[in-house]
């Protein structure tokens, strides 16, 4: 039976040491929460650091984690601290995580901690293929194993991988400026799906994918050349029933029942009635705003003297990486800033700011929660920020006032909340205005839209939500209308090869062939390739056909000294074997003083491009320009084109990132039954990468074997993955003569 495994950074376990004696609890949190159904009730692993360091675990208790950890249904990948220092505290915590919350001027690009990202990376990765059997379904998370999913796919190609990451993606001007930036994009496409928590992040991944790597990005998919990656939003939730049932059971606990934080709470409460509390809970991170929402808060009373003694913000500061220079740099800068201005404002009675620098139980967040009646969330950039969604699920009574950050993604599906800028100090000051003053009828409707949507989509639904859109990428997979020429099936065609008496080969030559260059020139083959060629050519009963939108000139010189046929511009020329180049098909060229100028317009306005100029047709190409630009330019220049020529018997090819017009009349469909007429070919083959290849592959008799080369819609029959795959193929054509 088929099992879901699922790796993060850590275990969703709390392992401690005293004594010589191990401890182990469950995680609470967001992600051990969500994925909690997936591992406990069905059949699942969860892969990854159970916290501590070899060095920190003794020898006589290192099988002991791994047996207490595997009767929670996890397995312990084991770090030394210099793996931690420079796979976690360093690249992780660095470089990407400055990075991609554009904190550029924290960034770190180092090269020591960038090796052992990767051979971290690695060590997962040849843990999860240890315990992977056919048919399991992998579930990566976060940006601490950004390359592990290609790392399974090179061991486990047929695997289904998802990977969600859980912080913001950088834009593409910001993302580009990381020196391993292709090695970071090529692993996260090792999946079959990528998650994110908005469609922001969603959208700023698919514009560095298509201008870094330049795959082909239609809407939400990515397409390589073995197979199509979806890319989805997925906006993370809560344990909405948990946190709800927590306030619930908070105010139903007596005097004696209650913390010692509820008592000090209450006290203030008593003493000043009429002040209002703002909450502020974060971890002590750059990302958080915190420094920010101090001098916000001071603006404000600065601002509105009349405030003084009536508000109090309670602010919670979870330390985090104490280890980081830069969050030590913060936590010295919050210090000052409490000091400063608690110094500046404080009464006899009152005090501006409580603050509180440690983590808190659960049960002393729900006090937080439930007695602050306004929370001021500003992060400066935020994957999500649950702590906004927790603080409306415990308002049991839908009173309370949340103000958010527009740049925290959960603001994307809190549209009631007070939204603000984080960085305008005015709209902080003028929204906690607004939230003290609010009428508790309008607080209730904001809060019942909040918490109708909370409880709806919760972290459960979110996991669903993901996991079956993953398996959904497998039936997408499987149900693919051409076939995967696997190890069977090209045995099948060989068989067909070796028993025909007479066999003609159709072979495009660009993207299948050889690979897309930047320039066409430089696509000219190398001697194996001539090689190959002239030795499937040899054969009395095999004919090979070389078919391609190249200029005869072109093709020409390059293939002058091979025995093979060419047929150039689509169709519109023929080369017969040592013979004169001749035209296939009456066609003109009187309408090209027309259009040259159009597209030579589109050149001009669109770096990059270029026109290539053959006997008969002009192709614009627009391979090196900005992908985002040249697919908008493709599209108005064909449907200029399109205009301009309707009446001159004319059509716009549209291939890989090159537009083409040429004579409606000539297609390489033509081109190739017009070699069939009058043959008694027992076996056809006919293999093509472009749009321009779907002519060949509709006109071709049904027992034709018709390949695309990559996925993508065809009317091909089979599809191979790249121009690798192309040269085995053929070479097998060759050992079968």
């Amino acid at each position: 039976m088929s099992k879901t495994i699922i790796i993060s950074n850590r275990l969703p376990l709390q392992i401690s040491i005293e004594n010589n004696h191990l401890d182990v609890t469950p995680s609470v949190g967001g992600l051990a929460t969500g994925l909690k159904s997936f591992h406990k009730d069905g059949d699942s692993i969860w892969i990854g650091w159970p916290g501590l360091t070899e060095e920190e675990i003794p020898e006589n208790l290192k099988d002991e984690v791994q047996k207490k950890a595997r009767e929670e249904n996890c397995v312990a990948v084991h770090l030394t601290s210099d793996e931690i220092d420079g796979f976690y505290y360093g690249f992780s915590n660095r470089t990407i995580w400055p990075l991609f919350h554009y904190f550029m001027e924290y960034t770190e690009s180092d090269d020591q901690f960038w090796k052992s990202y990767q051979e971290v990376n690695q060590k997962y990765a040849d843990e999860i293929l240890e315990h992977y059997e056919d048919g399991d379904v992998i579930w990566v998370h976060d940006y601490q194993l950004l390359l592990v999913p290609k790392m399974i796919r090179e061991k486990a190609p047929e695997a289904v991988i998802g990977f969600f990451n859980h912080i913001p993606f950088p834009s593409y001007e910001v993302f580009r400026t990381l020196p391993w930036r292709e090695k970071v994009l090529e692993g996260v496409l090792g999946t079959d799906l990528i998650g994110f928590h908005t469609y922001d992040y969603e959208r700023h991944f698919l514009s560095s994918v298509s201008r870094i790597l330049r795959h082909q990005v239609d809407f939400n998919e990515v397409t390589l050349p073995d197979r199509i990656v979806k890319v989805d939003s997925f906006p993370m939730g809560i344990d909405y029933k948990k946190f709800e049932q927590a306030a619930l059971d908070h105010f139903k606990s007596t005097s004696e029942n209650q913390s010692e934080l509820q008592r000090r709470l209450d006290h203030h409460l008593e003493a000043t009635p009429e002040a209002k509390m703002i909450l502020s809970i974060d971890r002590l991170d750059y990302t958080k705003g915190i420094a920010h929402r101090i001098r916000a808060y001071e603006y404000f009373l600065d601002k509105n003297p009349e405030y003084i003694e009536k508000v109090r913000l309670v602010m919670l500061a979870v330390p985090s990486r104490s280890n980081v220079p830069q969050y030590r740099r913060l936590k010295r800068e919050v210090d000052e800033l409490v000091g400063r201005i608690n110094g500046k404002f404080s009464t006899v009675s009152w005090t501006p700011i409580w603050y509180f620098y440690r983590s808190m139980p659960f049960e002393n967040l729900i006090d937080l929660y439930t007695t602050c009646e306004i929370a001021l969330l500003t992060p400066i950039r935020d994957g999500m920020n649950l702590v906004a969604k927790e603080y409306v699920a415990t308002r049991t009574d839908r009173t309370g006032v949340l103000i958010l950050s527009e740049m925290a993604g959960a603001a994307h599906e809190m549209n009631e909340a007070l939204i603000i800028n984080p960085n305008n100090f005015e709209q902080v000051a003028e929204a906690l205005k607004t939230a003290f003053h609010m009428p508790k009828e309008e607080q209730m409707e904001r809060n019942k839209m909040l918490q109708k949507r909370l409880r709806r989509y919760s972290v459960e639904k979110w996991a669903q939500d993901f996991m079956k859109a993953l398996r959904g990428t497998k039936e997408n997979r499987d149900s693919f209308k051409a076939t995967r020429i696997t190890s069977e099936i090209s045995e099948e065609i060989m068989e067909q090869f070796k028993k025909a008496k007479k066999k003609i080969l159709f072979i495009d030559y660009d993207g299948t062939l050889v690979n897309f260059v930047n320039k066409p020139e430089d696509a000219e083959p190398d001697a194996d390739l001539k090689e190959l060629i002239r030795t499937l050519n040899s054969s009395e009963d095999t004919h090979v056909i070389l078919i391609s939108g190249r200029d005869k000139n072109t093709l020409g010189s390059w293939w002058r000294d091979i025995p093979v046929e060419l047929i150039s511009e689509h169709g519109v020329w023929m080369r017969q074997i040592d013979g004169e180049w001749e035209l296939s098909e009456n066609v003109k060229s009187e309408w090209m003083d027309a259009v040259r100028p159009v597209i030579e317009n589109f050149v001009d306005r669109t770096p990059g491009t270029f026109i290539e100029e053959k006997n008969y047709s002009l192709a614009w190409h627009y391979r090196k320009a900005d992908p985002q630009l040249g697919e908008i330019r493709a599209n108005e220049l064909s449907n200029v084109l399109k205009e301009l020529i309707s009446n001159r018997g004319l059509s716009v090819l549209e291939g890989n990132k090159v537009l083409e017009i040429k004579s409606s009349d000539v297609n390489k469909g033509k081109a190739c039954t017009k070699k069939l007429v009058g043959e008694n070919y027992d076996f056809i083959f006919a293999i093509g990468d472009d749009w321009t290849d779907e002519y060949m592959f509709q006109e071709l008799p049904e027992t034709a074997y018709t390949v695309k080369v990559g996925i993508r819609k065809t009317s091909a029959r089979y599809y191979v993955e790249g121009t690798p795959k192309v040269r085995t193929l053929l070479e097998k054509f060759r050992d079968n003569l």
